[in-house]
């Protein structure tokens, strides 16, 4: 089975958006555990999230490996299908928990109260090609699916 979740071919593809993906969301993920561009850090987001939000404190923890985790195991090209369905799941909840209500475009002009879901499905969609097709280049997923043939 661990095989079968770590396969994947050569594709630069796979390479190209594991990697955007990863340097895209990798912020977030740091924002929230370690404080850095302009996060809360970990004790902060967590009582928020918790406290005010009223998400159960296991799923908060969810939360924080796929944003902070996630992003480490897709630069990695390690575990890469589990890394992108983490971060597509933390997306899916995002958008009818906290941006739905705001529509669907960003916040350019500072005009609404919050920022739409159009990120979110440009990121669900990459997350989606992640899961189907595996790391591809320059993966450990590959690397290590090699060597178990």
């Amino acid at each position: 089975m661990l095989k079968k979740l770590m396969q994947t071919d050569n594709d630069v593809v796979s390479l190209v958006l594991r990697i955007f993906l990863a340097v895209v969301f990798f912020p977030h993920g740091a924002q929230k555990v370690l404080g850095w561009f302009g996060g809360y850090g970990f004790a902060g987001t967590y009582g928020a999230f918790t406290n005010q939000m009223g998400i159960p404190g296991l799923l908060v923890l969810l939360v924080f490996a796929a944003e902070f985790l996630g992003p480490l195991g897709l630069i990695a090209g390690l575990f890469t299908r589990a890394a992108a369905a983490g971060i597509m799941s933390v997306m899916l909840v995002a958008i009818p928990m906290l941006h739905w209500q705001h529509g669907f475009f960003m916040n350019w002009y500072g005009s609404q109260k919050g920022e739409g879901f159009e990120y979110h499905l440009l990121v669900i969609a990459i997350a989606i090609v992640l899961i189907i097709k595996g790391g591809g280049k320059w993966s450990l997923d590959g690397v290590l699916t090699e060597k178990v043939k």
